[in-house]
């Protein structure tokens, strides 16, 4: 419903740059397999729609979309799930954005994470400097406070 909205308003084109919503609550430590499962089937079948319906009406060619974590997570089980950990993810989606992985997935070893955690490789302010400047045309210095290396993902 948040997806269908915000398309709503873009066809509208009423100059709106960025738009912003959420899905679910995945902030679980338990259950996590039957929970998971039913939030990520929701995401997924929201983004082919909202997709769907933009490319239905010529509109997706300057669309993308950001989806994020705030939080990543542990990588032992609690004993009914997994705790908050370091290292969330970011997934860029759209016409023009090129897909791939474009950091180095973090090691699992245990003699490798940070209490506990996995260790982060990437600077999210890089992403966001990346979307700031070759996607909005914008300066992202004094939005992201400094400069941090571009991904390639446009």
């Amino acid at each position: 419903k948040k997806l269908k909205g915000i398309a709503q308003v873009h066809l509208a084109n009423l100059g709106t740059r960025i738009f912003y919503c959420d899905h679910g609550s995945f902030d679980s430590h338990s259950n996590q397999v039957g929970m998971h499962d039913k939030l990520w089937k929701d995401v997924s079948n929201g983004v082919d729609e909202f997709f769907a319906d933009l490319r239905e009406h010529h509109a997706s060619d300057n669309v993308i979309m950001v989806l994020f974590s705030e939080f990543g997570r542990r990588v032992h089980d609690n004993g009914s799930g997994t705790d908050h950990g370091a290292a969330g993810v970011v997934l860029v989606m759209g016409d023009w954005v090129k897909g791939g992985e474009y950091s180095e997935y973090p090691s699992t070893r245990p003699q490798d994470l940070e209490q506990g955690d996995l260790v982060p490789n990437t600077d999210f302010r890089g992403g966001y400097s990346t979307i700031l400047e070759d996607w909005l045309g914008l300066d992202a210095v004094p939005l992201v406070g400094g400069r941090f290396e571009k991904a390639p993902f446009l």
